[in-house]
């Protein structure tokens, strides 16, 4: 405001260069608290490689003890292997009893649940001619069906959270991708249902939507490396930052979402994209 001096205002110019702060103000931004989990529990699925390792790391190094799921136990233990908080427990979710088996466990080793990150799934890119109906449908939108339910009960006890791992194909179309992109928009309903279904019993639900990040997610589903190379190119040239997302920067923000001082959050879907759907 006009005639009010502060120590936190400082110049617009500031906001995009921040090499134009002074000393005082890079402090005051350095020293903005980071998401702190200590001797919280998180479930991370998906875990074996990709935004589902980067984020068991994550909440692991903020203090968190994490079950990481998964369906490969050789990258699971990979994963393990990163930090000392992080256990494992190989499994598909989507299988009948195993949400049940994952929250079981947790609660079981550490008597507690915290959060909840549904990030397991898989993609297929082809032509609807040759789309198969049941598979990935099941494995982007029956993982969060089965584990859902399942965690409320214990994240009630400790004002906890969920984080669901979307894409921005949930709110634009995917040519080639059709049921992908379905399952991911119908995740984003569920996200908004579940938030207004729990927010009375203190668990807040969220989702995170990422734009091209570099993952195994491409080669898992079956391209060939000189295709993934191609749309790697077309997608970074696109993207206003100039870069494809690294994993750690959605895990980065599933952290934000389920921190235990964003108490006021939730219903939310979150883009991380580089600013691609401003374009």
């Amino acid at each position: 405001m006009p005639g009010v001096a502060s120590r936190w205002t400082f110049p617009v110019a500031a906001l995009a260069r921040p090499e134009m702060m002074n000393f005082e103000q890079r402090q005051a931004m350095s020293s903005s608290p980071a998401p702190t989990f200590l001797d919280r529990v998180a479930i991370v699925t998906g875990a074996g490689s990709g935004i589902g390792r980067a984020t068991a790391v994550a909440f692991a190094e903020s203090g968190a003890r994490v079950l990481g799921v998964g369906r490969r136990k050789e990258a699971l233990e990979e994963t393990a292997r990163a930090h000392s908080s992080i256990a494992i427990l190989p499994l598909d979710i989507c299988a009948e009893g195993a949400a049940e088996s994952v929250v079981a466990a947790a609660v079981e080793r550490w008597e507690r649940l915290d959060v909840l990150v549904n990030n397991a799934g898989s993609t297929a890119v082809m032509p609807l001619s040759e789309t198969d109906r049941s598979r990935p449908v099941r494995s982007q939108r029956d993982g969060p069906e089965h584990a859902c339910p399942c965690g409320p009960p214990h994240l009630r006890a400790t004002s906890g959270s969920i984080v669901n791992v979307s894409s921005t194909y949930g709110h634009r179309p995917l040519a080639g991708g059709a049921h992908y992109a379905a399952t991911k928009s119908a995740l984003e309903q569920l996200t908004r249902s579940w938030a207004l279904e729990l927010a009375s019993e203190g668990v807040r639900v969220n989702a995170i939507a990422p734009g091209p990040t570099e993952t195994d997610v491409l080669a898992a589903a079956g391209l060939p490396q000189d295709t993934i190379d191609e749309m790697r190119a077309a997608e970074r040239d696109r993207i206003p930052m100039g870069r494809l997302g690294d994993p750690k920067d959605v895990a980065n923000w599933i952290l934000r979402l389920a921190d235990p001082l964003s108490t006021h959050v939730t219903g939310q879907v979150v883009t991380i994209d580089g600013g691609l759907e401003l374009v």
